[in-house]
């Protein structure tokens, strides 16, 4: 049985276009909070029906070829269904099946495991709602 669970809830402004913020200090700072400098588990989970998790380069243009991406896949146009809010606001209740809302990553010796490359990113194309909340847990 894990010997720890912490959470917390990050607040994270997105504004009122398209992003992706990079969490990757966040996380750091928690886990140099969490856990210790022990081994474990980081869920990252964004609580929102329109927002997801990415793990992605950023800084060198994945981060806008992702969003680019995302706006040919789902065009803000009157397609869909789920018509309330701005125009095209359907495609952002899709992106969560593209794009999910939760990452879990390993945890070595209290430091997050990513690759050279790699960050953890929220990705919100949902112009309507610019305020999010990030849940991260550490389990180990």
């Amino acid at each position: 049985m894990p010997d720890t669970f912490t959470t917390h809830l990050l607040s994270v402004t997105t504004g009122r276009t398209e992003t992706v913020v990079d969490l990757t200090d966040d996380c750091a700072r928690f886990l140099d909070r969490a856990a210790h400098g022990g081994d474990g588990l980081l869920n990252v989970f964004v609580p929102h029906a329109t927002a997801g998790v990415a793990i992605l380069e950023t800084g060198a243009g994945s981060d806008d070829d992702l969003l680019t991406a995302l706006q040919t896949l789902l065009p803000a146009d009157d397609r869909w269904r789920h018509r309330h809010g701005s125009p095209g606001h359907g495609r952002d209740h899709v992106l969560p099946a593209l794009v999910p809302p939760h990452a879990t990553l390993p945890v070595i010796g209290g430091r997050l495991e990513l690759g050279t490359w790699q960050s953890v990113c929220l990705v919100d194309t949902n112009i309507d709602n610019a305020d999010r909340q990030v849940r991260l847990s550490f389990l180990g």
